[in-house]
């Protein structure tokens, strides 16, 4: 009877340790195939490295535009300012024409 409690105990063991080892390569395997799915270091850098220079890249074209956009401004403030002088002399004998330019007419 202990030798058969003894069988059964090693019997209860051995099937324990072999789900556990089933397990356990499962894990295993699943490790793997998240492992294989990781992006490495190297990976991230050059990504890293790939995403700053678009924004650089991207920077250097907003200042550019910024810039273009600037000098039309100017130029547009620049004409705008000839034309209300041009105006203003053509029409200074005139009130009506003054008071769109904003002066009273005093």
């Amino acid at each position: 009877m202990a030798e058969s409690n003894n069988n059964e105990m090693i019997g209860f063991i051995a099937s324990t340790v072999e789900t556990i080892s089933d397990r356990l390569n499962g894990i295993d395997e699943r490790l793997n195939g998240i492992e294989e799915r990781m992006a490495t270091k190297a990976q991230l850098e050059a990504t890293t490295i790939a995403i700053r220079g678009d924004i650089e890249q991207t920077h250097l074209r907003l200042d550019t535009t910024e810039h273009s956009v600037s000098s039309r401004f100017e130029h547009v403030e620049t004409e705008l300012s000839r034309l209300r002088s041009a105006v203003y002399l053509l029409g200074k004998d005139r009130p009506e024409i003054l008071r769109l330019l904003g002066h009273n007419g005093s």
